[in-house]
């Protein structure tokens, strides 16, 4: 046989034959055509979304795009997406089926891709023998993302809220044990504030005091509150500052507060819709023409293989 091929001439085969090649091929892509059409296969129409991840930050390395495809590949959106749109009827699968869960999460997998373009934008592509329904698919894949991506930052941000009000009492706490402490230097010693006090004890003390009450000095009270402020003026002096950077600290968490609780109370979308679907006027699968191209040609080379079959024989 090997020695035929190598040495017969293959367009004369193939001229003897071409009747039945001819014929071959054309029965073959007609009944291509036939088992291709509507009533064998039932064609599948297309509707897809493309849209940008918002407001978003990224776990880990990853970037805000590939996080938001891990969550539109997550199986609460999947069984979500499935239970709203009754996909074991519509998809025809038995529920007492031994292997339902499988064959319908297979079914969804075949209708529903979700995958990353080249400009980091996600694509959403629903098949589905109802154009309306792949555009309502489509549509809800992205309100599941948009509500899942919500309750996951409502929780975050609870426990940001709860962990600010935390640090905002105690830091209240802190301001208030302060002040009373102030309070009673104040009124046991005297010591209200360090620098003008010191001022005024000093200009007593020396006797430097000028206009009317330069001769009514109260000896007594301002020897009193020297020693005042000498025991206790360096704690006068630190509760002040403390004081002061407790109230600049307690303002920092309190923005910080208030910034949590307005993303906790806001209603934001996490995705930019670049592309909205829309129902198909036309299907996507199958490609008739393709299939019939295909199955003519592989007819074809079947065919020729058989003819060369044949030739060889009769050679022999």
């Amino acid at each position: 046989m090997e020695n035929y091929f190598k040495s017969a001439n293959l367009i004369d085969v193939l001229i003897k034959w071409k009747t039945h090649l001819l014929i071959i091929v054309v029965i073959a892509a007609l009944l291509a055509a036939v088992f291709s059409g509507p009533a064998f296969i039932t064609p599948l129409y297309k509707s897809y979304a493309v849209a940008y991840p918002a407001n978003v930050e990224p776990y880990s390395e990853e970037s805000e795009t590939e996080q938001m495809l891990q969550i539109l590949g997550s199986q609460d959106i999947k069984d979500s997406i499935i239970e709203k749109f009754d996909l074991a009827r519509h998809y025809e699968i038995d529920k007492d089926y031994k292997y339902f869960k499988t064959a319908l999460m297979y079914e969804y997998k075949e209708k529903v891709s979700i995958s990353k373009t080249s400009y980091e934008s996600v694509l959403i592509e629903v098949l589905d023998k109802d154009p309306d329904t792949a555009m309502l698919m489509a549509n809800a894949i992205l309100d599941f993302y948009n509500m899942k991506v919500r309750d996951m930052h409502v929780s975050k941000y609870a426990e940001v809220i709860d962990m600010y009000e935390n640090q905002l009492q105690r830091k209240r706490n802190t301001l208030d044990s302060l002040k009373t402490l102030m309070l009673d230097l104040g009124t046991k010693y005297g010591l209200i504030q360090y620098e003008s006090e010191s001022q005024e004890i000093m200009r007593g003390y020396l006797k430097t005091v000028y206009g009317n009450n330069a001769g009514h000095i109260n000896t007594k009270e301002v020897e009193r509150l020297f020693s005042n402020m000498q025991k206790h003026g360096g704690q006068l002096v630190e509760v002040v500052k403390m004081i002061e950077n407790e109230a600049i600290s307690y303002v920092n968490v309190k923005i910080d507060y208030e910034m949590a609780l307005r993303f906790y109370n806001s209603d934001l979308t996490y995705s930019n819709i670049i592309t909205n679907p829309f129902p198909a006027d036309k299907k996507s699968y199958p490609i008739r023409w393709l299939v019939v191209v295909v199955v003519a040609l592989a007819v074809f080379v079947l065919a020729t293989l058989v003819v060369f079959v044949l030739e060889s024989r009769k050679k022999s």
